[in-house]
C-alpha cells in the first residue's frame, strides 16, 4: 500500500508550514515544503535573469533544479539558501511563476516523490487538489489576512530580516488574489477538505484539532 498523507494548503502565511513541520515531527513521518520548492525555484530564476513570464526557459530550469532538503536547511546548488527563501521578493517571485501550467506540471513529479513510507505531511496551495488527491486527510488552513500579515511581521523580525507590516498585508492580500484567480489550481477549499480558520488558535491548538482529525479517520492511534 502506498504511504498515508495528511495534506495542508492554505494562502501564504496562515501557519501551515510550521503545523506540517510540527505534525510530521510527532508522527515520525516525511514532511514537503511544496512552497519552498517554487521559491527555490523563483530564486534560481532571479539569479540567472530569467524573465518570471519566460514558461519554456522556467519550466527547463524546473527539470533541473538542484535543490536539496538536508534537516532544515535547504540547498539550491550545494549553498544553504534558507533565510533567502523567506524573503518577500523571492516569495511574491514564486507566486508569480506558481500560476504557469508548465513550471507546475515540471514539479508535480518532483513533489509527488516525498510520498514514502511510514507517511507524509504536505503542505501547499494545492497538495489535496492536484499533487495528492487521494490523501487521506486534507485540511485547508486560513486565516484573516491581517493576522496573517502580523505573524509574518513578527517571523521576519525575529530573523533579523527588514519588514514593513503595511506592505506585507499589502503584499498578502495580492497574493491571495493572484492565488485564487490563476487559472490552473486556484487556492480555495477542496469538496472533502476540512477548513480550519487559525485565527484566534494557537500553533498548539491547530496541531491538536488535526490530530484528533488524523485519529477520527484512523491514519494514527488516539491522540
Amino acid at each position: 500500500m502506498s504511504a498515508p498523507i495528511i495534506a495542508i494548503d492554505g494562502p501564504t502565511a496562515s501557519g501551515k508550514g510550521t503545523v506540517a513541520g510540527r505534525i510530521a515531527e510527532h508522527l515520525g513521518w516525511h514532511y514537503l515544503d511544496s512552497g519552498a520548492i517554487y521559491r527555490l525555484l523563483a530564486l534560481a530564476a532571479l539569479r540567472r535573469g530569467i524573465a518570471l513570464e519566460d514558461e519554456a526557459e522556467l519550466a527547463e530550469l524546473a527539470s533541473t533544479l538542484d535543490a536539496r532538503f538536508v534537516g532544515e536547511s535547504i540547498l539550491l546548488d550545494g549553498e544553504d539558501v534558507s533565510l533567502e527563501l523567506r524573503r518577500e521578493e523571492t516569495g511574491n517571485a514564486a507566486s508569480r511563476l506558481a500560476v504557469l501550467p508548465a513550471v507546475r506540471e515540471a514539479l508535480l513529479a518532483r513533489q509527488q516523490a516525498f510520498r514514502q513510507v511510514p507517511g507524509l505531511v504536505a503542505d501547499g496551495r494545492d497538495m489535496g487538489s492536484v499533487v495528492f488527491p487521494d490523501a487521506a486527510l486534507k485540511i485547508f488552513l486560513t486565516a484573516s489576512a491581517e493576522a496573517r500579515a502580523e505573524r509574518r511581521y513578527k517571523q521576519l523580525i525575529e530573523k533579523g530580516l527588514p519588514a514593513n507590516i503595511t506592505s506585507l498585508l499589502q503584499d498578502i492580500q495580492a497574493r491571495d488574489a493572484r492565488d485564487s484567480a490563476r487559472a490552473v489550481a486556484p487556492l480555495k477549499p477542496c469538496e472533502d477538505a476540512v477548513v480550519l480558520d487559525s485565527t484566534a488558535l494557537s500553533i498548539e491548538e491547530v496541531i491538536r484539532q488535526i490530530l484528533v482529525l488524523a485519529s477520527s479517520c484512523g491514519l494514527i492511534a488516539s491522540v
